[in-house]
């Protein structure tokens, strides 16, 4: 079978092509990570400028460009749910078995939602609005899935 497509000046040969990569999450992304495995604890940064609280935290504040990574705030491990989807397609990439629910959660004392797991409840009950509560992992995993899932309250 020839793979090579001719395109006048120019060919394309089909294949694919592995890119394994490390993904560095910067300093702040791993102070928020490593705080989240080593304390069970939820950390935002706070624009004083804004007077906004940023979670997942970042460098910098998007509105006001002001350098917050030094901020740091502990927020509350419950939150509500102000989004979800039901992941309902089978991809090894996934961190659940589907069907899962992705929710955007609003953490008490943060002023942006962060996305995560929702576990503990039927994907068909999930309400916005809802209470949730972090359920951290008894095993670490050194990423974000230190918080095993968010559970009803």
């Amino acid at each position: 079978m020839d793979n090579k497509i001719d395109t006048g000046d120019s060919y394309v040969i089909e294949g694919k092509l592995a890119l394994p990569y490390t993904y560095f999450a910067g300093r702040v992304g791993s102070t928020f990570i490593t705080t989240i495995r080593d304390k069970h604890k939820i950390m935002g940064v706070k624009c004083n400028t804004c007077d906004k609280v940023f979670v997942p935290p970042r460098q910098t504040c998007e509105r006001c460009l002001e350098d917050i990574r030094e901020n740091w705030v502990e927020l509350g491990n419950t939150g509500e749910v102000v989004n979800f989807t039901v992941v309902r397609y089978e991809d090894k990439h996934l961190p659940r078995k589907v069907p899962f629910v992705l929710a955007l959660i609003h953490l008490d004392g943060a002023d942006t939602p962060m996305v995560h797991i929702l576990d503990g409840v039927d994907p068909e009950e999930v309400k916005i609005g809802m209470k949730v509560q972090a359920v951290f992992a008894e095993k670490t995993t050194h990423t974000i899935l230190d918080i095993d899932h968010f559970a009803p309250v």
